[in-house]
């Protein structure tokens, strides 16, 4: 069995045959979709978090909404740019979506992705301190939201406070959602940035590229990468089992309309090789294929097979019916030939 869901970029636009054209309209197909997958019998529904773009950009909002429209499916992120967050502030938002949802948030988060603009965490008031980098930062702000989402209490109590304090001595964020810290998600992009998620007793959210550190094809580079986090993770002795996620664009061809969108043309049937971020990137290739065709190319992936979640990229822009025919049709016609299901 393998947890499936969707993943969005919540893209809007005026383009011809967007069903997304405003960012209104983004927010509320999110939380219908979620609703859509869950009825079809996915596992999830994430999201992603891009800044100064037409993009979704704030996700607490829309967790708390479709955590209060679903009662199964697993919601999340993929992920949370860490270098833009008050670690605390994020921490009561958290929590609140979380108990709105019932304990199902799944927080992906991470140094983040190229961006929009040069150095936008700066306008949100964020700079790296003297001798750090804002990786560094990222990675502290994480630190710190998982020991206040965790219980830490820090915060010196006012002696003559307006209320009552719940207990004697510092105080710590609220409200508290138990499980919360089991739930949070690294975006690792290389090897090693797997292998601290596993020190710090994160999941593991590996997307749809990585740091090319082998020439290797990326869904074996991947795998070696699920390899190394899960040998970090065991020797770090922590008491439950990680999770591990991976993201793949995947289209079971089963209509005339998966044909038109996706059955012609030119593919990404093969791994791409290029720059990101001044390092040397791998991205993984899409599947369009008949079902059978399909289940036969998905066999082959190391990467999907070791993980325990698998996140379908889904074109946001045409709608949430035909985005719950995508999940639906790879529920139905792909996953019980794999074993998924």
């Amino acid at each position: 069995m393998k947890r499936i869901g969707f993943l969005s970029f919540g893209h809007w636009s005026n383009s011809p045959g967007s069903k997304t054209r405003s960012a209104s309209d983004v927010l509320l197909q999110s939380i219908d979709l979620a609703v859509a997958a869950e009825e079809v019998g996915a596992d999830g529904a994430y999201f992603r978090v891009h800044h100064y773009a037409n993009q979704l950009a704030s996700p607490f909002p829309l967790l708390a909404a479709a955590g209060a429209k679903t009662s199964r499916i697993e919601l999340g992120t993929g992920v949370i740019d860490m270098r833009y967050e008050n670690p605390l502030y994020m921490a009561e938002d958290a929590a609140a979506a979380d108990l709105i949802a019932g304990g199902r948030l799944q927080l992906g988060v991470s140094r983040g992705s190229p961006e929009q603009v040069i150095d936008g965490y700066r306008y949100f008031g964020y700079e790296a301190p003297e001798g750090s980098t804002m990786a560094d930062v990222a990675r502290n702000n994480t630190g710190v939201f998982l020991k206040v989402i965790d219980g830490a209490r820090f915060a010196e109590p006012n002696p003559r406070p307006m209320f009552p304090n719940p207990h004697p001595g510092p105080l710590g964020i609220q409200p508290q959602s138990p499980g919360l810290r089991d739930r949070i998600w690294w975006g690792a992009g290389s090897d090693s940035t797997a292998v601290w998620a596993a020190e710090q007793g994160m999941n593991l959210m590996s997307s749809t590229l990585k740091e090319d550190e082998s020439g290797e094809p990326f869904h074996v580079q991947q795998r070696k990468q699920i390899e190394a986090y899960r040998a970090a993770w065991a020797e770090a002795g922590h008491e439950r089992e990680p999770r591990v996620s991976v993201s793949r664009s995947i289209f079971a061809i089963v209509n005339d309309m998966d044909r038109a969108y996706f059955g012609g043309g030119q593919r990404d049937e093969s791994d791409q090789f290029g720059v990101i971020d001044d390092f040397r990137a791998v991205f993984g290739r899409s599947y369009a294929a008949e079902p059978d065709v399909l289940i036969e190319q998905l066999r082959e992936d190391e990467a999907i097979a070791a993980a325990d979640t698998l996140l379908l990229t889904v074109p946001n822009q045409l709608g949430v019916d035909y985005n719950a025919h995508v999940l639906e049709s790879l529920l139905t016609h792909v996953a019980p030939a794999l074993g998924w299901r």
